[in-house]
């Protein structure tokens, strides 16, 4: 999602400490939504020639896939083209009960990241939840720029990518903050040096502009959207840049699109949301001790996890699974509670003396490195392009040494992920300044969890704010990240009302929570629908 994919609240930037070049802004974003035209004229004049997947894609034959082109540099919308892959399941036309259902067009979609793709999601029509909408509308995927096979960015070589076990320090010494700022600044330079100089092209600007290429391709006068985590941000920027084009517009797990949050602060007030939901987590866990035996108090949890990581210190799990690996499989328990039955099982084997569950849900996976490694170089890419960054590493080392005392368990990691912004060459966008006013655009549906630690929910009531005639839901008292078509069957009657009937209730509601998992069950349907709802950890190095 964005540098941001982890929130928290520390103090301002310091304005001394950024790096705002001059590229962007409104004026410049007004501007450049009529160089858009040319290259939308040109893609509704082609169309998307679908045929079968390649086989790289893992997609079964029922999906078909093509290829868009966008300009690399929409300041040069007949200069190089750079192609976009997509994916596509026509409507089905009839409901469950056999009945024809009208065709609404298309509905595109985006999980997030920055980073990952969306080309599985033509698959979500087989889950009961989407049947209605998958009768009524295509359902489109697509890798954004940089992704998979869409002119693909690359910061390192992949093989490098897993170093071995990690630590993972919670007050890290000066000598190891030296060791990451290091890394940090070698990361930086192999993006310039195997990217080039169109590495300045992949940010969120341009992914709003190439969803409008892509609208154009696939025919629609307009466009109806979902987007996920990050996906909302450049969905935001859209409706911004083509109000008049948007049909429908769902922000599912939305970031918060204030220009003066795009990316650090964002990211700060993430780690202060994940230190709470790791809380979640481990009061469900003492909840369950009678299964898994790792105490029965949150605090106890917590002493049961330290102990792992001390023994994961001195002898890695399976010669791969240090205490870093531990955490990174913990973080992403903050995404789904349906993957909090997994975690919790693979500590207290661990502890009990089964390595086993813990190295399967940690270790790493060399057939995954390629796509990862891609992964984290768009992320990076994007974020880093996206705005101003403290380019002091004083600034990183104050905020979140701060941040750190009320939110030890991921900050760091966090910093981690996106100092290489700090030492980036290239120049910075401005961020738009996201908002609509009265009849600009047509209603639009957010979607939020009160305890979202990825895109925490302040960013939700902001983009609430900017979005004129937009409509708030929320599910009260959960944690989830991407809860559209999930388990939460009030969210999921307010998502089918406004894509199938355009009709959303008055500026906010609220739906329950959905029930807890159960302390046995892991994995299966249910992670696949969280997975295909969310899809953003790939995108996240750590997460």
């Amino acid at each position: 999602m964005r540098a941001a994919v982890l929130h928290g609240t520390v103090g301002a930037v310091v304005l001394s400490a950024l790096t705002v070049p001059p590229a962007g802004g409104v004026t410049s974003a007004s501007r450049a939504a009529g160089e858009v035209a040319v290259a939308a004229q040109r893609a509704a004049d082609e169309g998307i020639r679908f045929g079968r997947c390649p086989a790289v894609e893992g997609l079964p034959d029922g999906v078909r896939c093509g290829t868009v082109k966008v300009p690399l540099d929409y300041a040069r919308p007949d200069g190089e083209q750079i192609s976009l892959t997509v994916s596509r399941v026509k409507a089905g036309g009839k409901d469950a009960k056999g009945e024809k259902v009208a065709r609404q067009g298309a509905l595109v979609f985006n999980p997030g990241g920055p980073g990952a793709s969306g080309m599985f999601f033509p698959l979500i029509g087989y889950l009961p939840e989407w049947k209605r909408i998958a009768a009524a509308y295509d359902l489109v995927g697509y890798a954004p720029r940089g992704v998979g096979r869409s002119a693909p960015l690359s910061c390192q070589d992949p093989g490098r990518l897993h170093r071995g076990p990690s630590p993972a320090p919670t007050h890290p010494t000066e000598a190891y903050k030296r060791e990451r700022i290091s890394r940090a600044k070698a990361y930086a330079r192999g993006c310039a040096q195997r990217s080039g100089s169109a590495l300045r092209h992949y940010h969120s600007l341009n992914n709003a502009r190439d969803l409008d290429v892509l609208r154009a391709a696939l025919g629609e006068r307009r466009l109806t959207f979902m987007g996920t985590s990050y996906g909302t941000y450049f969905g935001a920027l859209y409706a911004t840049l083509f109000p008049s084009r948007v049909r429908r517009m769902v922000f599912d797990s939305a970031v918060d699109p204030d220009p003066d949050q795009i990316w650090y602060q964002n990211n700060l007030d993430q780690s202060a949301a994940f230190e709470e939901r790791w809380a979640d987590f481990r009061a469900w866990v003492a909840k369950h001790h009678g299964v898994y035996g790792l105490g029965d108090t949150p605090e106890q949890v917590l002493r049961s996890y330290e102990r792992a990581a001390a023994r994961l210190a001195v002898r890695p799990a399976g010669g791969e699974v240090g205490p870093g690996q531990l955490r990174s499989a913990l973080l992403q328990a903050a995404y789904y509670d349906d993957y909090w039955p997994q975690r919790a099982l693979a500590l207290s084997a661990y502890l009990k003396g089964d390595p086993k569950p813990l190295v399967q849900i940690a270790g790493p996976y060399p057939e995954a490195a390629v796509e990862q490694e891609n992964a984290n170089a768009v992320h990076t890419a994007v974020e880093c392009n996206d705005g101003p960054w403290p380019t002091r590493w004083r600034v990183w080392d104050r905020d979140n040494t701060r941040l750190a005392r009320t939110a030890p368990f991921g900050t760091w990691d966090n910093v981690w992920t996106n100092l290489p912004c700090a030492y980036w060459g290239g120049p910075r966008q401005r961020p738009v300044d996201v908002r609509t006013g009265p009849g600009e655009l047509p209603p639009t549906l957010i979607l939020a969890a009160e305890r979202d630690a990825v895109t925490p929910y302040d960013g939700a009531i902001e983009l609430h704010r900017r979005l004129w005639g937009s409509v708030l839901v929320t599910e009260r008292d959960s944690g989830n990240h991407g809860i559209g078509g999930g388990p939460n069957k009030c969210v999921n009657g307010y998502l089918e009302a406004y894509l199938l009937e355009g009709r959303l209730p008055v500026r906010r509601a609220a739906c329950a929570p959905h029930p807890e998992p159960s302390a046995r069950r892991g994995g299966g349907v249910e992670e696949l629908r969280s997975s295909v709802a969310g899809q953003t950890r790939a995108a996240k190095p750590y997460l």
